[in-house]
């Protein structure tokens, strides 16, 4: 049975992506913004490296994952199978990752200390692209940087080697109405702004419709494009 419903998830990959990304068009037009502007991640965690492959063939051009070890024999699977979308890791690492997270990830959003930057500073042997997680709703449960924290600790880690800091990340709490976390996405886009950075990773199956309309340059989306986790 699980295999069966694992089939059956990854022949509606194709129509799913398409509802996301109507939806995805129709929230930024109500901001008053391209389509083009906001980045659709789709989060594989949990699903096989097939279920990445029938997304790819969809048109998705990006796909992100929690947990290097996980993503490792998935993107390489994904590889051979002739998919080849652009990686971003969107869950804590751990600094004892970070080799094969830099030989994998074109884009790290969950860079948490200093402590981290600096390993992902260390290794690298190229310009890496990051954001700055940021627990902008100060839940003990979550990683991330306190918003008070962000504007002091930014400048030391775009001081290091190696790292691009692109703009701030925030995972919102599950909430039943999408207009509660507004004020949420909203901090961080004026956080950003004061940073003078570009890029807001902020949005998820739930509420990405209203992190768009808060300034989404990225929406991290599993469950309405890939069905519920296996």
């Amino acid at each position: 049975m699980a295999r069966q419903a694992a089939a059956e998830n990854i022949s509606s990959v194709a129509a799913n992506l398409a509802r996301v990304r109507e939806r995805i068009a129709a929230a930024a037009e109500r901001a008053g913004r391209p389509a083009s502007s906001v980045r659709l991640i789709g989060v594989s965690k949990t699903f096989p490296a097939e279920a990445v492959i029938a997304a790819v063939a969809a048109g998705l051009s990006d796909i992100g994952e929690n947990r290097v070890q996980e993503a490792t024999p998935k993107a390489a699977a994904a590889t051979e199978a002739g998919a080849h979308p652009t990686w971003h890791l969107i869950g804590h690492l751990q600094t004892n990752k970070v080799k094969p997270a830099l030989e994998l990830f074109s884009c790290i959003h969950s860079v948490d200390t200093l402590h981290l930057a600096e390993a992902l500073s260390r290794h690298a042997k190229k310009p890496v692209e990051i954001l700055l997680e940021v627990n902008v709703a100060g839940e003990v449960t979550k990683t991330g940087y306190r918003t008070a924290d962000v504007v002091d600790i930014a400048p030391a880690i775009a001081a290091l080697p190696n790292l691009v800091i692109r703009g701030l990340m925030t995972v919102a709490p599950e909430t039943g109405d999408p207009e509660d976390v507004r004020p949420v996405f909203r901090e961080l886009r004026q956080l950003n702004e004061r940073l003078g950075l570009s890029e807001l990773s902020m949005g998820m199956s739930g509420d990405y419709e209203v992190a768009i309309g808060e300034g989404a340059t990225m929406v991290r989306i599993g469950r309405a494009i890939f069905g519920p986790r296996p």
